[in-house]
């Protein structure tokens, strides 16, 4: 026989009720997390979820004169080296989304990706030249910019929030793993180039001198910029931002003057292996 509940067991039946429906929720809440969900007013970093953004540069084909047919297929190679680097150099972006300070963006990807092409084009117009007029100027589509994303190059970066505060790197003190560029900053070497040089003809040694004094003047900039970055970046920070760089730069300068010597005498070959250049510690 039923008999209807006193007014405390109500109470007591409700209570449990709520409870059990607060801990549904709950449930649901974590379930959805677990599930990668993000609930509504989370809170979450907009900034976190950002895209990085992608990478652009000036189209080199287009600029290009009349290319004769016994350049064609060392032209055409150039022009898809020059679509790889843009495509490694977005990749690059997306992987170290977060990493380095402020200039990350423009030191580490942009800025190599630009000597990078100087010397692509560079041999682009010597390839042309070898057989009609050298297209000038063409190092001018050589730089590359950010479109979007969440990655500011030149100012402050959209990292995600556990990097904030990454202005003078403090974040990154866990990096020792490159001594090169942590405590003394150490010096950059590299290969003689004028020692390997054959006889130079006297119509090329203002332009071949004007070239050796240019890597000189490479190497110091490198140096110095050693010493202006120490403590940024992760342990590939030297090689990516400085090494690559300046080997890039290198390799434009040693084919100037092999082309300047080549013009009138017997081009010298290899110069190209004396382009790397190492960190001494």
């Amino acid at each position: 026989m039923s008999r209807a509940l006193p007014k405390h067991n109500k109470r007591r039946v409700a209570v449990i009720g709520g409870a059990a429906a607060l801990a549904l929720t709950g449930a649901v809440v974590v379930t959805s997390a677990l599930a990668g969900e993000t609930p509504k007013n989370s809170g979450t970093n907009a900034q976190t979820l950002a895209s990085p953004g992608t990478i652009s540069c000036p189209d080199v084909a287009s600029k290009l004169p009349a290319i004769p047919a016994t350049a064609k297929a060392e032209v055409d190679r150039n022009l898809t080296l020059l679509n790889t680097q843009i495509a490694e150099a977005n990749k690059r972006l997306v992987d170290t989304v977060g990493q380095g300070g402020p200039n990350f963006v423009n030191n580490a990807i942009l800025g190599p990706l630009k000597d990078k092409r100087v010397a692509t084009v560079n041999r682009i117009a010597t390839a042309i030249g070898r057989t009609a007029a050298k297209p000038q100027g063409l190092d001018a589509l050589a730089p590359c910019a950010l479109n979007g994303g969440g990655v500011n190059p030149g100012g402050a970066a959209t990292q995600p929030a556990g990097n904030a505060g990454n202005a003078g790197n403090n974040g990154n003190a866990g990096n020792n793993g490159n001594a090169g560029n942590a405590g003394a900053a150490g010096t950059i070497s590299c290969p003689d180039v004028a020692s390997k040089l054959p006889a130079i003809p006297a119509t090329a040694k203002a332009e071949v001198d004007r070239n050796l004094t240019l890597l000189n003047t490479q190497i110091a900039e490198a140096n110095k910029r050693l010493v202006d970055t120490v403590g940024q970046g992760g342990p590939n920070f030297v090689n990516n931002a400085i090494l690559g760089p300046l080997k890039d730069k290198r390799v434009a300068t040693v084919n100037r003057i092999a082309t300047a010597i080549g013009r009138t005498a017997a081009k010298p070959q290899g110069l190209d292996a004396l382009a790397p250049c190492a960190l001494n510690k």
